[in-house]
C-alpha cells in the first residue's frame, strides 16, 4: 500500500491525482504483527461483554460464547486425534446451522483449511469441487450422504436424522457432532503445527468475474483483515445488537459476518437453517431482532407484501436492514422507506476475492446516499479503470473497479492463470464490475462489465433496466439479458415474472420502460417465467438466461 502521508488526497473523495488512486476515507487500523497466529485464536481474543453467541431460530437452541469456545476446542481436539493437519482440506456441506460456525472455527484453528459446499448442489457439482480441494473430511447431514456414496472420505454428521442403511454401506461415518462437542478437549492435543497469517484459511468457490467455479484462497490474515471490521462498525449508541442470519453460511456473505465476523463484536446471531419468510418475520418478531442482512429478491418481496406484514407480525425492533448481493435502485429504496420508515437501508459490497472486504453504509447520514454501497472500507485502496483502454479515470467517470487490500485473495486454487489474469503485479484485484465513485468518495456498482448489453455501440446495463421494470406495479420479478441481433449486435431482452392476477401484455411492458429510456435503452424483446434463475447471494444467473434465449431462436 502507498505511504499515504506522503500524497495529495482531495479530503472529500479520497481521490489521488497523482497516481489516479482512491483511498478510503475511513480511519485504517493496524493488523497483528504476530506473524504466528490464527484467525480462530484472534476472534476469541476479542474482549466483549456478549452472552448469546448464537439462537437455532427453529429449535430455539442458545449457544453461548463459553459454550462455543469450549466447544471448538473439544471438536479441534477430535479432528487432531482424526489425524487432521496443517494444510488439510476438511468440507462442510450443510444448511446454516449453530454448528456450522463451531466446524470452522476449530478447522482453521488447527491450520487446516475450511471449505464449504451449497448442501442442494448435485452429486456431479460436488464430485468436481472434492476432485479440486481434495478434502480429508465432509462434515454434512444426513439428507446430503446419499449424494456421497461411494467416497472413500470420513464423514462427520451434523444432525441426527437417519441415513439409510444401503448409504451408511457406501460412505465411512467415523461420527457426529454433538459426540465431539461433549469429549473433554483437556491434554489430548497430540500435534498441533505452528499456524502463519499467511497459511491459507479457507477455500470458498466463486464463479469470479467470469467464466467456471473456482476456489477462492484466503488467508488468516485476510480474514483477520475483515475481522477487525466488525468492530470499528460497532457503535455504543446503537446498543446491544441481535443479527438474523438469512443468507447461506457456505457463502462469503454468511460465513464472514455471520458465521465468524460477529463473534468479534458480542452480538447475538439469530440462525436460520434454509430462508422461508414467514419464519423469517416470526423469529424477527420472537428475538427481537435489530439487523437483517438481505439480498434484493427479499427486499422486493418485503415491499410487495408489506401491508400484510405488519399486520401479522411486530417489526418494531427492527433498526436496519444490511443488504448486498447486487444494486439496489433508487425507486425500491424509495418505496421501502414509504412502508418502513424506522428502518434504515445499509448496502454493501464485496467480493469472495476481496474477503468480504469493499465497501459499506455505516451511519444514518450515509444511508441518504441513496444507490450508493458506501465509503470504501478502511485500508483499501481502488482505481476506477477504462475497460477498452487500461486507463485510470477519475472521480464521478465509469469503469471497471480494481480494489487492493490486505483480505485480497492468496490466488484461485489450482489455477494461476486466471489467478494472473484477475490480479497483477501490483496486486490490484480486477473485480469485473462496472462502478464509479462521486465527489464525496460514495461507491457506486452500475453493474458486471462481462454483462454489458451493446446495442450498436452503446452499453446498456441489465440493471438499470431491471430495476424499472420492478417499479411496475404487475410486475413481481424480472431479468434482463443481451439477445443477438443481426442489425444491433446485441438488443435488451427481459425475462418477467407477472404479478399473481395480472395479463400484462409485451407490447405493454416495452411501452412501459420505453417511455422512461434513450431510444438505444429500450426493451425489443419479452419472455414471460414463472421464476429467475439466482445464484445464493442474489445475482441472477444471466448467463443461464442468455442460453434459454439462444436456445429459442
Amino acid at each position: 500500500m502507498a505511504e499515504i502521508s506522503s500524497l495529495r488526497i482531495d479530503p472529500r473523495s479520497g481521490f489521488c491525482s497523482s497516481n489516479s488512486t482512491f483511498y478510503s476515507k475511513r480511519t485504517p487500523f493496524p493488523l497483528p504483527s504476530n506473524r504466528s497466529l490464527d484467525v480462530t485464536t484472534f476472534i476469541s481474543s476479542y474482549p466483549h461483554h456478549g452472552k448469546t453467541a448464537f439462537i437455532d431460530a427453529t429449535t430455539g437452541r442458545h449457544l453461548s460464547f463459553a459454550e462455543l469456545w469450549r466447544a471448538v476446542d473439544s471438536v479441534s481436539a477430535c479432528l487432531s486425534d482424526l489425524g487432521i493437519r496443517k494444510g488439510n482440506v476438511v468440507l462442510i456441506i450443510a444448511p446454516n446451522s449453530i454448528f456450522f460456525p463451531i466446524v470452522c472455527l476449530s478447522v482453521m484453528h488447527l491450520g487446516a483449511i475450511i471449505t464449504t459446499s451449497n448442501p442442494i448442489n448435485t452429486s456431479r457439482e460436488i464430485a468436481f469441487q472434492m476432485a479440486d480441494s481434495k478434502p480429508v473430511l465432509v462434515f454434512t447431514t444426513g439428507q446430503v450422504v446419499p449424494k456421497l456414496a461411494r467416497s472413500s472420505l470420513r464423514i462427520v454428521l451434523l444432525d441426527d436424522e437417519q441415513v439409510t442403511v444401503e448409504a451408511t454401506r457406501q460412505v465411512r461415518i467415523v461420527g457426529t457432532i454433538n459426540e465431539m462437542i461433549k469429549k473433554d478437549p483437556t491434554d489430548r492435543f497430540q500435534v498441533r503445527d505452528r499456524v502463519y497469517q499467511d497459511d491459507a484459511a479457507s477455500l470458498l468457490y466463486s464463479s469470479g468475474t467470469t467464466g467456471a467455479s473456482k476456489g477462492v484462497i484466503s488467508t488468516h490474515r485476510n480474514l483477520m483483515a475483515l475481522m477487525q471490521f466488525f468492530p470499528y462498525l460497532t457503535f455504543p449508541e446503537d446498543g446491544e445488537q441481535t443479527y438474523i442470519c438469512t443468507v447461506p453460511m457456505f457463502h462469503i456473505y454468511g460465513f464472514g459476518a455471520f458465521a465468524i465476523g460477529k463473534l468479534t463484536t458480542g452480538s447475538k446471531v439469530v440462525i436460520l437453517s434454509k430462508f422461508n419468510m414467514n419464519e423469517l418475520l416470526s423469529a424477527i418478531d420472537k428475538y427481537r431482532v435489530t439487523c437483517l442482512p438481505l439480498v434484493p429478491p427479499i427486499l422486493l418481496k418485503l415491499v410487495k407484501e408489506a401491508d400484510r406484514i405488519r399486520k401479522q407480525y411486530d417489526l418494531s425492533s427492527l433498526q436496519s436492514i444490511v443488504c448486498g448481493g447486487a444494486p439496489l435502485s433508487k425507486d425500491l429504496i424509495s418505496r421501502f422507506l414509504d412502508k418502513f420508515p424506522t428502518v434504515e437501508i445499509r448496502q454493501g459490497y464485496a467480493l469472495t476475492e476481496s474477503t468480504g472486504f469493499g465497501a459499506s453504509v455505516h451511519r444514518a447520514e450515509e444511508c441518504r446516499k441513496y444507490g450508493s454501497v458506501g465509503l470504501l472500507s478502511p485500508n483499501l485502496e481502488a482505481k476506477i479503470v477504462d475497460p477498452e483502454t487500461g486507463t485510470a479515470l477519475n472521480v464521478n467517470q465509469r469503469g471497471e473497479l480494481w480494489m487492493r487490500a490486505p483480505s485480497v485473495m492468496k490466488g484461485y486454487l489450482n489455477n494461476a492463470e486466471a489467478t494472473s489474469e484477475t490480479i497483477d503485479s501490483e496486486g490490484w484485484l480486477k473485480t469485473g464490475d462496472l462502478c464509479y465513485i462521486d465527489d464525496d468518495g460514495y461507491l457506486y456498482v452500475v453493474d458486471r462489465l462481462k454483462e454489458l448489453i451493446k446495442y450498436k455501440g452503446f452499453q446498456v446495463p441489465p440493471a438499470e433496466l431491471e430495476a424499472l421494470l420492478l417499479s411496475h406495479p404487475q410486475i413481481s420479478d424480472a431479468a434482463v439479458v443481451p439477445f443477438p441481433d443481426e442489425e444491433a449486435g446485441q438488443c435488451p431482452m427481459a425475462y418477467v415474472i407477472r404479478k399473481s392476477g395480472s395479463n400484462i401484455s409485451e407490447t405493454e411492458i416495452m411501452d412501459f420502460v420505453g417511455k422512461q429510456v434513450a431510444a438505444y435503452k429500450r426493451i425489443r424483446k419479452v419472455a414471460f417465467v414463472t421464476s429467475i434463475p439466482k445464484n445464493p447471494s442474489g445475482k441472477i444467473l444471466r448467463r443461464v438466461l442468455m442460453k434459454l434465449a439462444v436456445s429459442r431462436i
